[in-house]
């Protein structure tokens, strides 16, 4: 029976399997194709999670030390004192404090102690790895003065070990631990570091001229006593070693030129070894010509040139360096050196075409033209594979490109520019903005690149760089202003930047009406007043405002579409839409604001800060009276001009910050020289002074770091001369008061005194400013003025700051004196046709002068004649070659009263400190040209 079922079960399951065949066969076939489907997707995903898992942690960083905690390596540090020492763990817990000590970690004093004692037992251990691990712990845990001794008693016996190795690491740190704690100490260890300074090994040799080199700062006088050795390690002819003594010699005879130039000298004669050293001897060589002034050492320019031929790609490198960043250097001296580089820009190393390309982009920036030979070579770069090096090869190439290869350049750009980050875009527009000035002709294909590039996907500073260069192609080629607006109106379509859809508006609105076709602007104007946010409707206003103050025939359709703003949401649209509808209500009646014309208030700028503006309607509303407020009555105070002053400062000082170190100033930055005297008119001790005619250069009345440091500005009105003496105290205990410049006017006696405006108060650090207000009796006075500074000084702390209770006492400073000259009795303006003019004034009083000048160089001539004269070259004139030997110079000016004067200057290089000279002036009167020729004597 069992048999029988078994066998009866088993038909039944072969039979129903054979119907499930049949049926999948039949109408289940669908289904199963469905089924493979889904499996075959579900295992397809499941590869790609674990594709993705791999990336993501192969991605992601991994650190054995990602949640170490302070205190549990301070409880890990016990086992330093255990008898049995394991250097395995002890390793590992050191590493685990240097870890600590590298992320910014504070170990408390006890804390340093604790572990500095552990440390020093484990010095007994003679494991190798673990002795290494324990020089850099010392080195890097600062030891107190009373840990020192310990310090010097232990690791003195390494230096006396037979282990080259331990002596090498033992110099090192004790070296950095007595350089930072207490350099007295280093007479104990003198005799050691002066034998190691001559060692055979080179790891201990050089390891001992590198602790020299950090005690040389520290204990110089110790040092220098090593000089015989260090010139003994010198002559070593391991690199290492050969380096490390140079760099030591140089720091103990730095203080005495003769000695360094005596040793610069014997070492270029000489070949180095070491490549580094030989690197670090062009710096000296290059150094001492840099301080020799005009007159550059021929056998050491010699030395540079003969170091472009080295077998070491870095003295290579160096030395065409140290050749391009010579000041006043000529094109010709350049030659090999651009030779040099442009081998590097074939160069299989990336290092080599980097550095190549980058000396390159410098250069241009002083000599294009020397750079030109290279361009072929650098337009292979475009397509490198480093961004960096395509980046800078792309902008040298807009800085030395020809103008008949712009077209060509601008094809490689474009498909480049997709491929590169916004910072690098950045650097390529700036490149193209300087080419547009630079060939003006190509402004429209130059713009059409900005503009599609404009529309492309970018950050903001991106854009913005890109609109900055637009807006400066507008402001300098005249021709490109339509189109640069086109430009800009399409791009504030989709513009999603408040600040670059305002600035663009406010351009509208100044330039708009001035073209040919003013209307095609309004569409756009308006759209921003209908799709934008408040800070973009609210510029728009003000633009479309005006468009219907300079455009009549557009004001009644200007006035219907401010109507439309009037109900806007935000509070400062519609206080603009109802005042411009108001203003533009009554501009053909004739209406007035303050006393000013509508035009000449909202189409051109203040004539008087938005501060002085303020206060000035405060006063009134304070003390109204019948007359109603004019603009012409507002006036600015020395404290708010000193003000402004201290700001102008503060925002010079970042954008220097923000462009690299700047080179030495005679005095803190202040306002420019123009817009200080605009607004010195509006002060009440000067109001009378009238409008301003010309404004001198800064001299310094003062050296740099001097006690106090003065320099003075001349500003010239039609009876008058205000001198404006820019101050700076570098004293920090000392607090200056009532600080005036006194004057002498003995030796020029057409000018007298009328009134000082002195400085309140001039603390240390914070710049501040005297005025003295002179007026012209007759002629055109010029000499020179003694100037001496009085001041009342308080002495002060500069930890607690001045205390009212100090009386102070009068004391004066001895300044340089003073030179009323020539030149600031001229306007330098510039004419378009020199010949014309120059024709139209005729001989009639024409003054012919020769003179034979002291200069090196036609160009030190001719920016020196410029200077006295006070004129402005034109047509170009003044731009020519350092190496040229015939100039003539074409200079245009305006006397004081308006006349006219022309200057025609051929120079003439008579030998290598002269230079001749034929001076040429005419003007409309024989007594004003006279006075000009005169001037340069």
């Amino acid at each position: 029976d069992e048999d029988g079922q078994r066998c009866f079960g088993g038909a039944a399951g072969t039979s129903v399997g054979l119907r499930s065949a049949a049926m999948a066969q039949t109408g289940g076939s669908s289904d199963l194709t469905a089924q493979g489907a889904q499996w075959l997707q579900g295992a397809k995903e499941a590869v790609m999670q674990m594709t993705k898992g791999e990336k993501k942690d192969e991605d992601e960083s991994y650190s054995p030390f990602q949640s170490l905690q302070k205190a549990a390596v301070l409880q890990e540090c016990r086992c330093f004192n255990d008898r049995e020492i394991n250097p395995r763990k002890c390793i590992s817990i050191l590493t685990k404090i240097l870890w600590l000590l590298a992320q910014g970690e504070k170990l408390t004093a006890l804390e340093t102690t604790e572990i500095f004692f552990g440390v020093t037992k484990l010095l007994m251990h003679k494991d190798q790895q673990l002795r290494r691990l324990l020089y850099l712990v010392l080195k890097e845990l600062k030891p107190s003065p009373e840990e020192v001794i310990i310090v010097c008693a232990t690791l003195t016996k390494d230096m006396n070990s037979k282990v080259d190795l331990n002596r090498a690491n033992a110099l090192r740190v004790l070296g950095a631990i007595i350089a930072r704690t207490d350099p007295t100490m280093l007479a104990q260890i003198e005799r050691h570091l002066k034998q190691a300074l001559v060692d055979k090994n080179c790891f201990v040799a050089a390891s001992a001229l590198v602790s020299g080199i950090h005690l040389m700062h520290v204990n110089p006088e110790v040092v220098r006593r090593w000089v015989n050795e260090v010139q003994t390690a010198l002559a070593s002819d391991n690199p290492s070693v050969q380096y490390h003594a140079l760099a030591l010699l140089h720091q103990i005879k730095r203080q005495d030129r003769l000695a360094v130039s005596k040793v610069v000298a014997s070492l270029t004669r000489t070949p180095l070894k070491s490549p580094l050293a030989h690197c670090l001897l062009i710096r000296f060589a290059k150094a001492m010509m840099e301080d020799g002034g005009s007159e550059r050492d021929r056998a050491l320019f010699d030395f540079l040139e003969a170091s472009l031929r080295h077998r070491s790609d870095m003295v290579i490198y160096e030395a065409a360096t140290a050749i391009c960043s010579l000041t006043s250097v000529a094109q010709r001296e350049l030659s090999p050196s651009i030779t040099v580089l442009q081998l590097f820009l074939c160069s299989p190393k990336p290092a080599c075409r980097f550095s190549a390309v980058r000396t390159l982009n410098k250069i241009a920036m002083a000599h294009p033209m020397a750079v030109t030979p290279c361009n072929m070579d650098m337009e292979g770069l475009i397509n490198d594979s480093n961004r960096s090096i395509a980046t800078l090869a792309i902008t040298t190439l807009l800085k030395t490109g020809s103008e008949s290869g712009v077209e060509r350049l601008m094809k490689q750009i474009t498909s480049f520019m997709s491929e590169i980050a916004d910072d690098f875009k950045i650097v390529v527009v700036d490149a193209i903005r300087a080419m547009c000035l630079k060939f003006p002709q190509k402004h429209r294909l130059l713009m059409t690149f900005l503009a599609n590039v404009l529309r492309e996907e970018g950050g903001f500073q991106y854009k913005k760089a890109i609109v900055d260069t637009l807006l400066s192609i507008i402001a300098r080629v005249p021709e490109a202003k339509e189109a640069g607006l086109s430009h800009l109106c399409e791009f504030i379509e989709d513009c999603e930047f408040t600040l670059l859809s305002t600035q663009i508006l406010y351009l509208l609105g100044v330039e708009g009406p001035s073209t040919q076709e003013p209307s095609k602007y309004i569409r756009f104007i308006y759209n921003r007043v209908v799709l934008e946010n408040a800070t973009v409707r609210a510029s728009a206003v003000s633009a479309l405002a005006k468009f219907g103050i300079s455009i009549a025939y557009l004001r009644p359709s200007i006035t219907v579409l401010l109507q439309r703003c009037l109900y806007d949401n935000d509070d400062e649209v519609r206080d603009r839409a109802i005042f411009f509808v108001t203003l533009l209500t009554g501009l053909d009646s004739g209406a007035t604001l303050a006393g000013k014309s509508a035009q000449s208030l909202l189409l051109e700028p203040l004539p008087v800060p938005l501060a002085a503006l303020e206060a000035s309607c405060r006063e009134y509303l304070a003390a109204p009276t019948e007359r109603p407020l004019s603009i012409d009555d507002v006036t600015i105070d020395a404290e708010m001009l000193a003000k402004m002053q201290k700001e102008a400062t503060s925002k010079a000082a970042a954008a220097s910050e923000d462009a690299g170190p700047a080179a030495d100033a005679p005095a803190p930055a202040m306002a420019a020289p123009a817009e200080e005297a605009d607004l010195l008119s509006r002060m009440p001790e000067f109001v009378h002074v009238g409008a301003r005619f010309t404004s001198s250069k800064r001299v310094p009345l003062s050296e740099v770091g001097t006690e106090y440091e003065v320099v003075c500005t001349k500003h010239l009105y039609a009876s008058h001369l205000i001198l404006a003496f820019q101050l700076n105290n570098t004293l920090e205990d000392q607090l200056l008061s009532s600080v005036t410049v006194a004057l002498d006017l003995a030796a020029v006696p057409g000018l007298a005194l009328e009134t000082h405006v002195p400085c309140a108060s001039l603390p240390f650090g914070q710049p501040g400013t005297a005025y003295a207000c002179l007026r012209r009796l007759e002629g055109v006075p010029v000499g020179t003025i003694p100037c001496t500074l009085k001041f009342v000084v308080k002495d002060v702390d500069p930890a607690t700051g001045p205390t009212d209770d100090e009386p102070g006492y009068e004391d004066e400073y001895q300044l340089e004196e003073l030179e009323v000259c020539a030149a600031d009795f001229m306007k330098r303006v510039a004419v378009l046709d020199f010949r014309a003019a120059w024709e139209s004034v005729g001989n009639g009083c024409e003054v012919v002068e020769t003179f034979s000048l002291s200069y090196n160089s036609i160009r030190q001539a001719m920016e020196a004649v410029i200077d006295f004269l006070g004129m402005s070259p034109c047509e170009n004139s003044a731009a020519a070659p350092d190496d040229v030997t015939k100039l003539t110079v074409l200079l245009s000016g305006v006397f004081l009263g308006g006349m006219q004067v022309f200057a025609i200057v051929n120079l003439r290089a008579d030998s290598n400190r002269a230079v001749g000279m034929r001076l040429t002036v005419r003007s409309s009167d024989m007594t004003v040209s006279q006075f000009v020729a005169s001037s340069v004597a």
